[in-house]
């Protein structure tokens, strides 16, 4: 199959530029905007994105503002939170995907964090997309992890909002979850953590509500030894959508040739891309 590399520039009403990747096959079916998990630069699912585009998806990957292609990286001058991202960037990049001109099924995924925005997206344009994927995804919020893990997420949320806030940027790197990673994003993912409501601070929209009233064809994929989205997880963020056909797929270490964890996937993503394009999609 003819598969076309692009690297399409990109810039948000701020100013703030990056490079949409894609991967674009001659007789696409689908086409996906797919967000990172936090921290994840967009180039490190390439390969995830040959092996979709070799079953006839074209994916553009989003870049997250201070990853990767980004200009910008957070400090005590530069901060973003989920406002930025959903306003102002993940607009910027589907109108760039628009511009190609795109036939055929419109999707919208992402992994870890990325699925979360993806589907607050997915509710603030609900007839722009008619399937949603999620891998390794779900609710942040601490009642949906077993004990006694789950007790321990209210203490950690509570001191990732501390050391964001005292330090100007949350240490990601350091501290082995995420990158060096804006404050007001950190706030506002915290905050669904505790609370188990998506807002972001300073957008009047009601994003769940959005979500609420949308009808997407689902398909989630879970890995089995995945402890950052366990299955209840990803249940919570599915109950965010009601009316939505769901589709679940919780794969091992054996149907990956990898470890079932949050991130081995993605050097042989070969297994998750025949899942999310598996019977009933194409």
């Amino acid at each position: 199959m003819n598969i076309r590399a692009l690297e399409l520039p990109v810039q948000g009403t701020d100013g703030h530029a990056w490079t949409l990747a894609a991967r674009v096959p001659e007789h696409a079916w689908a086409h996906l905007l797919w967000l990172p998990a936090l921290g994840v630069a967009a180039r490190h699912y390439l390969p995830f994105a040959e092996a979709l585009a070799a079953r006839g998806v074209a994916v553009y990957l989003h870049e997250w503002r201070g990853n990767g292609s980004s200009s910008l990286r957070p400090d005590r001058r530069h901060d973003w939170a989920y406002r930025e991202l959903l306003e102002r960037d993940l607009p910027a990049s589907h109108t760039a995907l628009r511009a190609q001109g795109v036939e055929g099924v419109s999707v919208i995924g992402g992994h870890s964090l990325g699925g979360q925005l993806a589907a607050c997206y997915l509710g603030l344009h609900v007839p722009d997309f008619e399937r949603l994927w999620l891998v390794a995804s779900g609710t942040p919020h601490w009642k949906t992890f077993a004990p006694p893990r789950g007790w321990l997420l209210p203490w950690f949320y509570q001191f990732a909002i501390w050391i964001a806030r005292r330090r100007g940027t949350f240490p990601g790197r350091r501290l082995g979850f995420g990158g060096e990673e804006a404050r007001g994003l950190i706030v506002d993912w915290a905050t669904v953590g505790l609370g188990g409501r998506y807002a972001a601070a300073g957008l009047e929209t009601d994003l769940e509500a959005g979500m609420a009233t949308a009808s997407p064809a689902i398909r989630g994929v879970l890995f089995e030894r995945d402890w950052l989205a366990p299955p209840a997880s990803l249940a919570g963020l599915l109950a965010k959508f009601p009316r939505a056909g769901k589709h679940i797929t919780r794969l091992d270490a054996h149907a990956l040739g990898a470890r079932a964890d949050h991130f081995a996937w993605m050097k042989q993503p070969e297994t998750v891309a025949a899942t999310l394009c598996g019977p009933g999609e194409g």
